[in-house]
């Protein structure tokens, strides 16, 4: 497959134009320790409601059983937002607002059709919104083994990082060489989602510097890695694998890409890309 040129301007690489994939996890353990515990800053108190939703019916916020994961959900977006729009600044480039949009069961979007608890958290390049599956989160912990906030915040966070790669071009690039190149489509979704996953290591860098994550977080996070790389699941579901139909990448990809992003915290290590070994 011919290298995928970048867009000229922001120094980022990224992009994503694939919609309504499972979003997976690629995690890098980089401390030992016991317990969790990833650090929500006190003074931070989000509306228990994120943009694009109804106001809640029949119970009050108070008592809504799933006020917690809510809140934890809107304070993780709005953390990620913050470290990419500080990220467009500083280089000088414009920078859009992602939205969030938090559902169970179904939901219906402005720009990627209808979708249901089936497909799992998902970004929609069309109307630039997250969609958070929260029965998701239980999923995770149950079915994948791979429970913990700080797992579920890497989801979040690599659904902001196909938001960067819309914001960057790429992903207007990769879908016209997905076109253009049939037989490279799945390799370049690989790449896609390797590359969100980077960029959910950068954000993960932050949160380090900022002193908010414990050795028990990563572990988490490193649990859902061997849990969701596609040569896993494959394996689990059919008992073979079948790399030519892989789109998201293998654990050790995934762990590696987030690798590279958490330790440079910088965005432009994340050129999957350029590379022709993932």
């Amino acid at each position: 497959m011919s290298r995928l040129p970048l867009p000229g301007g922001l120094a980022l690489p990224g992009g994503l134009g694939i919609v309504g994939v499972i979003i997976y996890i690629a995690i890098q353990v980089f401390f030992s320790g016991d317990g969790g515990g990833f650090n929500v800053p006190t003074g931070f108190t989000p509306g228990v409601e994120a943009p694009g939703q109804p106001a809640p019916q029949g119970i009050p916020p108070a008592q809504d059983p799933e006020r917690d994961i809510k809140e934890f959900s809107t304070y993780v977006f709005t953390d990620t937002q913050r470290t990419w729009e500080g990220t467009f600044r500083r280089d000088g480039e414009p920078y859009e607002h992602a939205q969030l949009v938090l559902y169970s069961d179904a939901v219906n979007t402005n720009g990627c059709g209808s979708a249901t608890s089936a497909v799992g958290p998902f970004y929609c390049p069309a109307d630039q919104r997250v969609y958070l599956d929260l029965s998701f989160y239980e999923e995770m912990a149950n079915q994948l083994a791979a429970p913990g906030d700080f797992a579920w915040a890497y989801v979040i966070a690599h659904e902001m990082g196909h938001h960067v790669q819309e914001e960057t071009g790429m992903s207007e690039e990769v879908d016209r060489l997905s076109r253009e190149n049939p037989d490279d489509a799945n390799e370049l979704s690989v790449r896609l989602e390797l590359q969100a996953d980077c960029y959910a290591g950068v954000w993960g860098n932050t949160v380090f510097q900022q002193g908010d994550l414990q050795g028990g977080d990563l572990n988490e996070a490193f649990t859902a890695t061997e849990a969701i790389g596609d040569d896993r699941l494959q394996r689990q579901a059919t008992g073979h694998i079948d790399p030519d139909s892989f789109t998201h990448g293998t654990s050790d990809q995934r762990r590696a890409w987030f690798t590279t992003g958490y330790r440079s915290g910088d965005p432009a290590a994340c050129d999957t890309f350029s590379v022709d070994q993932l």
